[in-house]
């Protein structure tokens, strides 16, 4: 192969990559608050990955906690952004453990792929080793990217259980469907296969959706839930991505609860 044509594919891939990373990550460097602003003790963490990457979190204890919950966030903000959410688990008598992935807010690098599997499981290390947390103890629950994160992470090990909050199969899927004449599937190609890693989990799963979901589709969510082995649930919120968890506050807790309930007392 000539040396032009080496360059002019190796200029090919790079740009691909730079547009799947600039479509996929939204990082937000900004802390805006913290728990504490809505009553919450914490504690704020930083640990390093396997590649040496320094990472922030929040440890947010509750007393009797009857589990512990690791949460891999979305795409987009920050753990400052999860306030909302940190307030509803710690309501459900449970130990919260957020981080940022590599290049949000005070975590250090930049984000890929490979590097939010090298961040959760540096998240879950630090649960177990610094927090002596034990695997069966703690629940993982991504919300949308955090979604194949968390999968990722339990078909790797066998936590406690999995929740899966307005997930989709994989990013191709996502794009296919909101630029239907774009080439998704050979920008994306399989990265964050939730399908795939759903397939080999083998603990107790939730698999939470609204069919008003504007962003991944319903039914993504429900071939998530397909690939999934038993024991799994579904349950169906309402409200658009970004806020059904809290448009359907009460059913959103009342079918969490149930299904922790029924593996963790």
């Amino acid at each position: 192969m000539s040396a032009p044509a080496v360059v002019l594919i190796a200029s090919f891939l790079l740009a691909g990559c730079r547009i799947k990373n600039e479509f996929i990550f939204y990082p937000h460097k900004h802390i805006v608050s913290y728990p504490s602003a809505v009553g919450l003790a914490y504690e704020d963490v930083s640990f390093k990955t396997g590649d040496d990457v320094m990472l922030n979190g929040w440890w947010v204890p509750a007393q009797s906690a009857r589990a512990t919950l690791l949460f891999c966030h979305g795409n987009g903000g920050n753990i400052s952004f999860l306030l909302d959410t940190i307030v509803i688990f710690h309501s459900m008598n449970l130990n919260t453990m957020v981080f940022d992935y590599r290049g949000y807010g005070r975590s250090l690098g930049t984000p890929t792929e490979e590097g939010t599997y090298r961040d959760v499981d540096a998240a879950w290390n630090y649960l177990l080793k610094v927090k002596k947390i034990s695997p069966d103890e703690v629940i993982l629950i991504g919300r949308s990217l955090g979604g194949p994160i968390a999968a990722w992470l339990a078909q790797k090990y066998k936590p406690g259980a999995l929740i899966l909050e307005s997930t989709f199969t994989r990013i191709a899927d996502v794009a296919d469907f909101h630029y239907p004449f774009a080439p998704g599937r050979i920008i994306f190609g399989n990265a964050y296969n939730t399908e795939n890693y759903i397939a080999r989990v083998t603990c107790p799963v939730l698999v939470v959706h609204s069919p008003d979901d504007d962003i991944v589709p319903y039914m993504l969510g429900t071939r998530i839930f397909e690939h999934a082995r038993q024991p799994k649930e579904f349950l169906i919120i309402h409200g658009l991505h970004n806020s059904g968890f809290i448009e359907s506050m009460g059913i959103y807790k009342a079918g969490l609860n149930r299904f922790i309930s029924r593996y963790f007392y």
